[in-house]
């Protein structure tokens, strides 16, 4: 019994045309805009803002999900004069690549260091 929930795929899969990332700029801010990501929820979201408050170019950041079934967010930036909107948060998310890559050997170090430890019992 679905009920009126959408297919589950329409939660990541892009419709034909439609840019995972888009970038308006802020009329009146300088060094401002708006990034609408497609498909994407709190999870990169808040991710995504606390790495960008921590690069000090960057003077506000912070991002909403207007509405909780559709599926995209709007992450606001304002850096300083010295660099831009698209060059911090391409920064922030080579940034969070790189964290989450080294989680992920961490993480396989760990169960595999377990699994030997635990091996050793198994006689």
């Amino acid at each position: 019994d679905k009920m009126n929930a959408p297919d589950k795929f329409n939660l990541f899969v892009l419709p034909p045309g439609v840019p995972k990332v888009s970038f308006e700029p802020d009329t009146k801010i300088q060094n401002a805009g708006t990034f609408t990501i497609q498909k994407e929820d709190h999870t990169l979201g808040n991710l995504l803002r606390m790495q960008l408050l921590r690069d000090s170019r960057v003077l506000f950041a912070g991002y909403r999900m207007p509405h909780p079934l559709e599926h995209f967010i709007l992450v606001k930036v304002q850096t300083t004069a010295d660099t831009t909107p698209q060059q911090v948060v391409a920064d922030a998310l080579k940034a969070l690549d790189s964290e989450l890559v080294n989680l992920e050997d961490q993480f396989k170090e760990e169960v595999s260091r377990r699994k030997q430890f635990m091996g050793q019992y198994d006689s």
